[in-house]
């Protein structure tokens, strides 16, 4: 079972593997399917083909979330989502000079010893048209330098360290939904650290789809100022 712990503004979250948890799970599952199934043949052949179906869709979801990145690098949104199959539905967004004030745990600790420069939060609902919903939150935090902004990441990617605290998805609509960091990803570009999540909302979304929206999510460039 997660521990549980509570947010500075009495939200309650789970502590979750942020990095690699999809990954475990699914070698796990693997290796314990092999080992059911007799190894990779005998009575084992009908669960190979199915490790192979498994690997080829794998190949298949890695291929279109690169595709998907470089799309997303470029700013172009709506064609980045559309290489995974989906398309944006809402987004919200918010600029914050204060960073400590949007976070909590250690990661809170640092910014009260090292200030960021500012904070881009970002929210987004996506869909499939087949009933799977996902919600993606994306903080940008500028740091000084790009020295702080690699002990930024270091810190939120260590589990029971906390975060940025993302938006509550009741910011757009979205109500009943936590971000608990089990599909996670974060990229440091210079001087700035990118930090992503990514919950189900509706349907039953792939664990790997998951994982795969955070990757594109980090991969945007931060919101222009209006």
């Amino acid at each position: 079972m997660p521990v549980i712990r509570s947010r500075p503004d009495g939200s309650k979250y789970p502590i979750t593997p942020k990095k690699g948890g999809g990954a475990v799970v699914a070698a796990a599952i693997l290796a314990g399917g092999l080992a059911a199934g007799g190894g990779l043949g005998g009575a084992g052949s009908a669960g190979t083909t199915g490790a192979a179906l498994d690997a080829a869709a794998g190949q298949a979801l890695r291929a279109k979330t690169s595709s998907a990145r470089a799309e997303a690098r470029q700013g172009r949104a709506k064609r980045a989502w559309s290489r995974l199959g989906w398309r944006r539905l809402e987004r919200w967004g918010e600029q914050a000079a204060n960073c400590a004030m949007h976070s909590y745990g250690e990661v809170q600790q640092f910014f009260l010893r090292t200030p960021c420069r500012s904070l881009k939060r970002r929210l987004l609902v996506i869909g499939d048209g087949h009933g799977n919903t996902i919600v993606v939150a994306i903080a940008w935090v500028r740091m000084a330098n790009r020295d702080h902004a690699q002990r930024l990441k270091d810190l939120a990617d260590t589990d029971g360290t906390g975060n940025v605290t993302p938006r509550r998805a009741a910011a757009l609509g979205v109500a009943g939904v936590e971000f608990t960091g089990l599909h996670y990803h974060s990229e440091r570009r210079g001087a700035t650290t990118v930090i992503a999540e990514a919950e189900p909302v509706t349907g039953h979304p792939d664990g790997a789809v998951l994982d795969a929206a955070t990757e594109i999510a980090v991969a945007f460039p931060p919101p222009r100022r209006r």
